[in-house]
Formats: C-alpha cells, structure tokens, sequence
C-alpha cells in the first residue's frame, strides 16, 4: 500500500494542532507514515510562500484569529505569541530524522517537539528540551543526538523531495500524487484511504 508521506515543520502551529490524528488514521487504515521534517522558510522561498511576519497585517490578524478557534474547537492549549518562537528547527528536525529508525513512538516525538514550542513555553533548539521530547517518546535520547550530525542531508533532501510533490505549507500529507494541506484535510485523507 502506498505509504502517507507527511512533510512538516517542527515550527508550525498548525502542525501541532494536528495532534495525533494523522496517526490515528494511518493505524485504522493500516498505513505506513514517512515521517519528513523539512526546511519551511526555503519551501516558502522555493513555492512562493511568505513567511508569517512578512505577510500583510490582515493575513496575520486572522492567523491569529483561526489558531485560537481551532485550538478552543479542539481543546488543545496553544499560546499565539510563543517566547521561543521563531527558533532554529534544525535541532529538533534533525533529532526527528534520527529517530526515525530507533525503537520509540515518532508521531509521540513530533507532538511532543510540537507542544513544546506551541503550549509549554519551551526553545526546541535547546538540547536539553530536545533530549525530554526524545525520552518521554520512549527513544534513548543519547543514542539517537549522537547520530543526529548526519541528518542534515536528510533534512535538505526532504525539502526538495516536498517542492517535488507540490507542496507549499506544513503540514502537509502526500499519498502518491494526491496533496493535503493542513491538518483541516485530514478528513479527506482519511476518505482517500478508506477507498
């Protein structure tokens, strides 16, 4: 079966505010999920897309607007303006990309780097805040940050594997040639899946 290919940014908060459906899914549609950290600020650069502090001033009022909506619809804390926020997301992307074929739960990692930013105040730079989301995911977190140097490639390669598949935005969710973006589309997905 063709597998979920799921592109996103660990800064995005529409990507949090997908939780753990996109899992929930694939579980009940038996679908493998290609788990894919990518650079959004050289996606905006590539596909035409600008960056939240670059947009005009009613596209961010309404940003904030519909992140608070989607949040209370779906009762999930979410602070608008986080402190850290925007940060370096390669530590974190890269902490992802290593744990991919380590034993522990990656969806659980990605919510939890995710939260970390969007609900708990908290630098997902900061290795030590890095080292938590790993942990409490189930991996040994020094195994999988000694092996997280060799990521970058993996990062830049999943970046320019998304502008392939025509994607523009986090998150974003690929099966074969059909493209969903943000995690308001995942009903769709799972429609697509359920045949």
């Amino acid at each position: 079966m063709t597998p979920i290919s799921y592109y996103f940014s660990v800064l995005s908060p529409f990507t949090y505010l997908a939780g753990n459906r996109l899992e929930l899914i694939a579980n009940r549609r038996q679908r493998k999920i290609e788990y894919r950290p990518m650079d959004i600020m050289s996606l905006f650069a590539q596909t035409g897309g600008v960056p939240p502090k670059d947009r005009h001033i009613s596209r961010q009022r309404y940003r904030s607007q519909e992140l608070a909506r989607i949040a209370e619809w779906l009762s999930m804390p979410i602070n608008l303006s986080p402190k850290h926020w925007p940060t370096d997301p390669k530590p974190a992307s890269y902490a992802v990309i290593s744990a991919i074929e380590e034993e522990g739960d990656i969806g659980l990692l990605v919510q939890n780097i995710l939260q970390a930013c969007w609900a708990n105040e908290l630098d997902i730079a900061n290795s030590k805040v890095i080292e938590d989301c790993l942990s409490l995911a189930g991996f040994d977190s020094t195994k999988v940050l000694q092996n997280a140097r060799t990521a970058a490639d993996i990062f830049e390669a999943n970046t320019k594997k998304a502008v392939e598949a025509n994607v523009f935005g986090s998150p974003t969710y690929v099966v074969g040639d059909e493209v969903f973006w943000g995690q308001d589309r995942l009903s769709y997905l799972d429609d697509l899946l359920k045949g």
